[in-house]
């Protein structure tokens, strides 16, 4: 797996993670690493644009997840009981991470494991920079 990122500008600042393989169990450590490398650095809007990855396991979704996670402890938008309310009505996507460019496989993925739920998921890079 490989990791090329970019900021592109649209109201905010926003950091893409453009990645080029897989995220499973040999790469999820280093896509975390990344991650959190990105954050410490300032990066506080991500796009994870996954047009050249065609696979994600679990701990590609933990890692996703722990992102969010991080994202959200640094904005402070919502409560953890706001969040879980908002999320069982579908009412909440996170304003701080984002996924661009899923595959059929990946997009199927997203929905079985509730990600979608909570993460908007964009099929042009464009329109998914220009929501932040």
């Amino acid at each position: 797996m490989e990791i090329k990122v970019v900021t592109e500008n649209a109201r905010v600042p926003v950091t893409v993670m453009n990645i080029h393989g897989d995220i499973d169990s040999i790469t999820y450590q280093a896509f975390q690493a990344k991650a959190d490398e990105l954050i410490s650095d300032g990066a506080r809007y991500i796009l994870v644009n996954m047009a050249e990855a065609p696979y994600i396991s679990s701990a590609g979704l933990r890692s996703l997840h722990n992102i969010f996670n991080k994202l959200r402890s640094l904005h402070k938008d919502v409560n953890d009981d706001e969040l879980r309310k908002k999320m069982s009505a579908g009412n909440y996507k996170s304003p701080y991470i984002k996924i661009a460019n899923l595959s059929s496989h990946i997009k199927e993925v997203f929905e079985l494991s509730g990600f979608e739920t909570y993460m908007e998921v964009h099929d042009d890079i464009g329109q998914a920079v220009a929501s932040f």
